[in-house]
């Protein structure tokens, strides 16, 4: 399962860092990198978007909703979504790397 960890910036400077997998991650990298355009389930299919974005919103992020109309055989309105939030991707080293790492550093030498 893919981690992400994220720096959500707040009005008032401080930063929140968050550490998101599964489909939350899945869903907010799609975000970030949708930027204003936003995602909709349409342009980029997953079976729960509303579901990511209410727990992404618990989580403090601000995503607006906006809805639009769509045609076609199936016509109605369907969401589109798109971040408010200042939010940057960090970097995540690896479980496996950090251990690795950590047993170097207890087993050198001074």
């Amino acid at each position: 399962m893919t981690m992400g960890r994220f720096a959500l910036r707040a009005g008032d400077g401080g930063v929140q860092i968050l550490e998101l997998n599964g489909r939350e991650e899945w869903a907010l990298s799609h975000l970030l990198a949708a930027g204003n355009r936003g995602c909709t389930p349409i342009d980029t299919p997953g079976p729960r978007w509303s579901d990511y974005i209410f727990k992404l919103r618990g989580r403090g992020i601000e995503v607006e909703t906006v809805t639009e109309s769509h045609g076609g055989p199936y016509a109605g309105t369907h969401a589109r979504y798109v971040l408010r939030s200042k939010i940057e991707r960090q970097s995540v080293e690896s479980p496996r790397v950090a251990a690795s790492v950590d047993q170097q550093e207890r087993h050198a030498t001074p």
